[in-house]
């Protein structure tokens, strides 16, 4: 069973519209809202791949409850940490004239370091029966820096491979823990490295996962680039997919925790995830992929062996 962490959840609200009238009215073609946040983003592709999984989220206020019933409703199995905040909610405008996002995400209610203690202790309930643990998203105001590093180290201790999908000082202190994979964006791994080439980028990141570390960095449509002990390796897609983009990156997580789980081949877990992000961003919500294009393009799915930067 894989396990999932998401430390700062969210009601997540789509609007799709033909355009974004700035200063005007807007009338959205459609409207959808579900339960997300970037971890929760990533139970619901791997439960659509028929992989066992489950969640941990603190939820407060009728926010929180709403979460837990659509959650559910999807039969996705949850703990729940209670927590006195309201949960947050997240706002993305889908321009379906040019296949461009633009999303409002709040920072959520400050959590107290008795709550963050109990999502700690949920998730170390779980670590005995999981095959890998991953951990994504934004911390929430009033969590340490240190909190990913935190769960990191608990799952090193029970023999558990750990995924991280973070940014800015929580992704520096996870990485120092030692995960086994981690996960930026080209911006992420920009404000992570100060450094704008992508292969000198990738490998100062994974100096600091220490032996035995992957980093594997997604430049959209540019595909994905890998580093790790058994080799580097680029992946392609084989053309460009518009629509909403804002689930591509936990659809790929959840691609590479089932690579990580399964112990898959490098290549094979990045034909997966490439192909599984581009299937995210031709579905509608978050959370969703479109099948039949991930079942099409994951043959076609170029990868390809590349030589590491000099030191």
């Amino acid at each position: 069973m894989i396990v999932t962490v998401t430390p700062n959840p969210a009601w997540d609200v789509t609007y799709h519209l033909e355009r974004l009238a700035r200063h005007g009215a807007n009338r959205p073609a459609s409207v959808g809202g579900r339960a997300g946040g970037k971890g929760i983003n990533v139970t619901r592709v791997l439960r659509l791949l028929g992989v066992a999984v489950a969640a941990v989220a603190p939820l407060g206020g009728p926010t929180g409850e709403r979460i837990r019933a659509d959650l559910a409703a999807a039969d996705i199995a949850l703990t729940s940490v209670p927590v006195v905040g309201e949960t947050r909610c997240t706002t993305t405008i889908v321009e379906t004239a040019s296949g461009g996002a633009t999303s409002l995400n709040e920072l959520g209610p400050s959590r107290t370091a008795e709550e963050w203690a109990r999502v700690v202790a949920a998730t170390a309930e779980l670590l005995p029966a999981a095959s890998v643990l991953v951990l994504s998203g934004s911390l929430p105001p009033g969590v340490p820096e240190g909190g990913y590093a935190e769960l990191v180290a608990r799952a090193r201790a029970a023999g558990v491979p750990v995924l991280l999908d973070a940014s800015g000082p929580a992704l520096l202190a996870g990485v120092a823990a030692g995960p086994d994979v981690v996960k930026p964006n080209a911006d992420e791994l920009l404000a992570a490295t100060g450094e704008s080439d992508p292969l000198r980028a990738v490998a100062r990141l994974a100096a600091r996962t220490g032996a035995g570390g992957a980093v594997v960095a997604s430049f959209g449509p540019g595909g994905m680039l890998a580093a790790s002990d058994a080799g580097w390796w680029r992946a392609v897609p084989p053309e460009s997919v518009h629509g909403n983009a804002t689930g591509a990156g936990d659809a790929a997580v959840a691609a590479l925790a089932r690579g990580l789980a399964e112990g898959l081949p490098w290549p094979e877990r990045l034909r997966d995830a490439v192909a599984l992000s581009a299937a995210a961003v031709a579905a509608p919500l978050a959370g969703d992929v479109d099948g039949d294009l991930y079942r099409a393009w994951r043959p076609r799915v170029r990868v390809e062996a590349v030589a590491p930067p000099p030191p």
